[in-house]
């Protein structure tokens, strides 16, 4: 049985960093004009090496098409591709199935930036 993160409402693993060391990431003013300026930033290492290889497996697992976990998206496609070569897999509610998704939008690396570039208060969705 596959147990449904939606039901969490706080970090699951400890792959990412959480608020504790917010400061590590907050942009500068000089990042933040360039920002609203030019409309995009680009250059901020939001994950390292490990954080993507975990994310990697994860998707590797969900990616199966008898993943005990399919029944929780909202929406799944095995194959989107034109080309029979490629997937190009979609789905939405990996948050509910595999821990480091649902813990990447408590990442700090993600959080301090958005929170100083966008007005107001930042929430994510899918």
């Amino acid at each position: 049985m596959v147990v449904d993160l939606s039901k969490h409402h706080g970090p699951i693993t400890t792959l990412f960093n959480t608020a504790a060391d917010w400061e590590t990431y907050r942009l500068t003013e000089d990042q933040i004009e360039f920002f609203h300026t030019n409309g995009y930033l680009a250059g901020i290492r939001l994950l390292n090496d490990e954080q993507i290889e975990a994310l990697r497996l994860e998707l590797a697992e969900l990616i199966d098409p008898n993943h005990p976990g399919h029944g929780l998206f909202y929406e799944s496609h095995s194959n989107e591709s034109t080309d029979p070569s490629k997937v190009l897999f979609h789905a939405l509610g990996a948050w509910r199935i595999a821990p480091g998704f649902p813990d990447l939008i408590c990442n700090s690396a993600f959080l301090a930036p958005a929170s100083q570039l966008l007005p107001g208060a930042v929430r994510f969705s899918h």
